[in-house]
């Protein structure tokens, strides 16, 4: 409009008085106001009819109109594959006014299983995959209605639900599913609206049904009551790519409140791969994408920010399913690799849980026990409306075959009525005023074919007339009764569960709110713990070595190379502390899962990977233990007899550079290290089969600090030393074992108390021929000893195989190294049910009383093996 342009030129005449223009047709509108309610109105249009679920049926607009679409359709299971393009343009054609690729993303979503839990419609050809891998063109896939969908429309056409007409008025299209299982919580759901977001994760369908089931049987319960009942019940999500979840507080934080963080961790394997140690990623956490991720850990590693991996490959395919192999440096710490890729990669996430759903089309975040309730209150309303569409149905039937039956019992007079009458009008009307009946009878009984007029056929109506009197029976007392109302959705819900329930997925680790520790996703279990002189450590699981009757030349129990030999050798358990004493006095500690596990023939991993030792350092003795509580004290043991108490909380330290454990003096060594009680008593076994118990009392033996030498224990003859030290325990043996293989156990009880300091008493009768002392071990009958040779073979047998004999004798053979080897280590392992192996898989050994000479017993024959590269005769 020009400047000179008067603007009342524009009104009409009719607008234009004498006063002036007329106004009152305008309306002077706030700008800020009506950009408020414009922006809101159309938040809430993209709010409720496009991104959020509907608490009734878990889906959005466009799922739900692509699964009526194929049940409308004809695409159902029992069907053949159509093209995904057929069902896309039904959809796009009739209910979905928006672009193909929008619907044909959310088919593929109902077809990808590892992003559904249950998938709703089933696929044939190239979906995509957790990558980068996209889905094929919608004009070479072919799709179905997978059988769980059936359940979501399952008695659509009976009046369950209401339906709206369709974007262009030609058609009519359901508000909601009837949705027979609680497709919300079993297949979870995500979306971004204007302003709000929804992220509900996946759970199982046992489980939640098993929640729904309670809440079923209990309507009267309270809220606090329903929500306790759930969560014992659903114990959390079940993403369909299996994986793990740390802790409990996110859920329970997501079950309460509608939001909460939950964590999820990848399931990593620590496997030995020709020769290297690798990590092996089988399962992800949910929507993980593992492309993405291994350019994610190549990164890392090409950046610096991660060190220790050497090569990664993908394994990954339809047979082995997900398989990540991430190959170690040699030197590389299995535990610190996993520990940065958890810290930096997609192998741990966050799942941030929020609740949010379309409740009576306003967007609400819900509790767990809120989904449940809507759900069992949308079936009641199905189920109801299901029955009065039935008992109308049966009612209608049934007054139609009233009328028949009228019909039947006055026949004569109906068939002469309609002979008589001029017309089918004339015979409608006389009909209704012969027998009483409206339009719809009269209209059937001149329909009824001749052949309903014979004797059977009458019967048949009477039987139908009968079933539907009782059908209508049952029907109304179902809508007269909501506990006959919430049976039948218990009913119809566990035969759902039967049909397509399956186990849960993801593994739930407790103990991890809070801070969280690696120690939680370590099972506990015994291992066999081998060092070696050359600083070679593994751990090794103690079924590895089985359990055989004494006398074995045993199985291969580590590879060594040239002159190295195993040194320190004993059971304990995944979760203890492990305290290393060295050569310098200095102790180190570090968990049992800490070290690398390798098969019982590996060499295992430099110790210098896991602690860091100084120069010229290396492990002199190693004692385990569950915690700094287990014992008051700690006793140490030197070759030289010296023996020290120190209290064992002093030793709890996360220094890594170790703590001053004991002042070794010049030519000394560490020989024992035990924990100790201020009532135990104290044996100390030299290697020339001399012993002293005494006891460890404050009076006896004062406590010590860390930096101190200890007092005299035990003295020598010649050049004899301290071999070992342990802790007695009542009812209990001495148990000893040559390098020859021979050992013996005597009761405790035969061992007096002496004063420290004494030379001792003979703990075992040695001959040449059977071998110096190797070990002492104070053990019990339900024990069994493991040994260990100088070749790195192993024999595992049980205490009881030995009998009990005095403290003068010799003992008997125990394990058969051969020609060339040589016992140099003992361990205890104290589990019992253990079983042993038969009678033919070990020998029949000789169970001499050694007071007597060996050469005048006849000797046993012993099982030998043919190959001596074998594992032994009695592996």
């Amino acid at each position: 409009m020009s400047d000179e342009q008067n603007p009342q030129d524009n009104l009409e005449p009719q607008d234009v008085t004498a006063d002036g223009p007329v106004l009152d047709r305008i309306d002077q509108v706030d700008l800020q106001t009506e950009m408020q309610r414009s922006y809101l109105d159309y938040a809430m249009a993209v709010i409720v009819g496009r991104a959020l679920p509907d608490v009734r049926d878990g889906l959005k607009p466009v799922h739900r109109r692509v699964i009526y679409a194929m049940y409308d359709g004809g695409y159902r299971p029992d069907r053949s594959y159509n093209k995904c393009a057929r069902v896309v343009g039904e959809v796009m054609g009739q209910y979905h006014p928006h672009g193909d690729s929008a619907i044909y993303d959310a088919l593929v979503r109902l077809i990808q299983d590892w992003v559904m839990r249950y998938p709703l419609a089933l696929g044939q050809g190239n979906f995509g995959s957790p990558g980068n891998d996209g889905a094929a063109a919608q004009r070479y896939t072919e799709t179905k209605m997978a059988p769980l969908a059936m359940e979501m429309v399952r008695d659509i056409n009976e009046d369950t639900v209401d339906f709206q007409d369709n974007y262009d008025g030609k058609n009519q299209e359901p508000t909601v599913l009837p949705a027979r299982f609680p497709n919300l919580l079993v297949n979870g759901s995500s979306g971004i609206a204007v302003g709000m977001a929804t992220n509900i994760p996946p759970h199982n369908l046992r489980e939640v049904a098993e929640g729904v089931q309670w809440a079923l049987e209990n309507p009267e319960a309270s809220r606090e009551e329903l929500l306790a009942a759930l969560m014992q019940r659903i114990k959390g999500p079940d993403f369909p790519s299996g994986a793990m979840i740390l802790g409990t507080k996110g859920i329970a934080d997501a079950y309460r409140t509608g939001r909460g963080s939950i964590t999820m961790r990848a399931v990593v394997n620590v496997e030995e791969i020709q020769g290297r140690t690798c990590l092996v990623v089988t399962e992800l956490p949910y929507m993980a994408n593992p492309d993405n991720l291994a350019v994610k850990i190549a990164e890392l590693v090409r950046d610096g920010k991660i060190s220790g991996i050497a090569d990664m490959r993908d394994e990954t395919s339809g047979r082995t399913g997900q398989r990540l192999v991430i190959v170690l440096k040699r030197d590389a710490v299995a535990k610190v690799v996993l520990n940065n890729l958890y810290k930096h990669t997609q192998l741990q996430e966050n799942f941030s849980a929020n609740m949010l759903a379309i409740v009576d089309g306003v967007p609400r975040t819900l509790p767990l026990d809120g989904f449940i309730r809507h759900w069992i209150t949308h079936q009641i309303e199905v189920i109801v409306r299901r029955t009065k569409f039935r008992l109308k149905k049966a009612e209608d039937e049934a007054h139609i075959l009233k009328g028949l039956l009228k019909a039947l019992d006055a026949l004569d007079e109906v068939i002469a009525l309609i002979r008589a009458s001029a017309t089918v009008e004339d015979a409608r009307e006389g009909l209704k005023s012969l027998l009483e009946i409206d339009d719809d009878q009269a209209r059937a009984i001149l329909d009824m074919q001749l052949r309903k007029l014979a004797a059977l056929e009458r019967q048949k109506i009477l039987d139908d007339y009968d079933r539907l009197m009782a059908m209508i029976t049952e029907f109304k007392a179902i809508l007269a009764s909501e506990s006959r109302q919430r049976e039948i959705v218990s009913e119809e819900l566990a035969e759902i569960v039967e049909k397509h329930g399956d186990e849960r997925r993801t593994k739930i680790l407790m103990g991890f709110d809070g801070d969280m520790s690696v120690e939680d996703l370590i099972p506990e279990e015994e291992m066999v713990v081998t060092i070696t002189r050359g600083g070679y450590v593994k751990r090794t699981r103690i079924d590895n070595y089985r359990s055989q009757a004494r006398g074995g030349k045993g199985i291969k129990g580590a590879s060594l190379r040239g002159d190295d030999v195993v040194e320190h050798f004993f059971v304990t358990s995944t979760h203890n502390w492990l305290l290393f004493f060295t050569n310098h006095g200095r102790v180190y500690r570090a968990k049992c899962y800490e070290l690398a596990e390798a098969g019982r023939d590996a060499k295992g991993q430099h110790v210098a990977n896991v602690m860091a030792f100084q120069p010229d350092e290396h492990i002199a003795q190693v004692l385990d233990l569950r915690t700094y509580q287990d014992a008051e004290y700690l006793m140490l043991a030197t070759r030289n007899g010296l023996v020290k108490k120190t209290r064992l909380a002093d030793y709890d330290t996360n220094r890594t550079a170790g703590l001053i454990a004991i002042n070794l003096r010049e030519d000394d060594e560490l020989v024992s290290a035990q924990l100790l009680h201020p009532t135990d008593d104290v044996m100390l076994v030299s290697r020339k089969g001399q012993s002293v118990r005494f006891t460890a009392t404050d009076t006896a033996m004062r406590p010590m600090g860390r930096a101190t030498s200890g007092v005299t224990g035990m003295k020598f003859r010649d050049d004899d030393t301290l071999l070992a030290a342990d802790v007695v325990r009542e009812n209990s043996y001495v148990f000893t074992v040559t390098h020859e293989g021979y050992a013996k156990r005597t009761e405790v009880a035969e061992y007096r108390v002496q004063s420290r300091g004494g030379l001792g008493i003979k703990v075992a009768k040695l001959a040449e021929e059977r071998g110096e002392l190797v070990g002492a071990l104070i053990v019990e009958e339900t024990d069994e000893v493991l040994v260990v040779m100088e070749s790195g073979k192993v024999v595992r047998s049980s205490v009881s195989q030995v009998p009990s004999k005095g403290r003068d004798t010799m003992g008997v053979i125990f394990a058969k190294p051969d020609k060339k080897d040589r016992i140099i280590a003992v361990a205890k392992n104290s589990e019992t049910g253990l079983e042993e192996n038969s009678e033919e898989d070990g020998v029949t050994l000789n169970e001499e009383n050694t007071t007597t000479e060996s050469s005048d017993v006849p000797a046993t024959p012993v099982q030998t093996a043919t190959d001596e590269t074998n594992d032994g005769g009695n592996a």
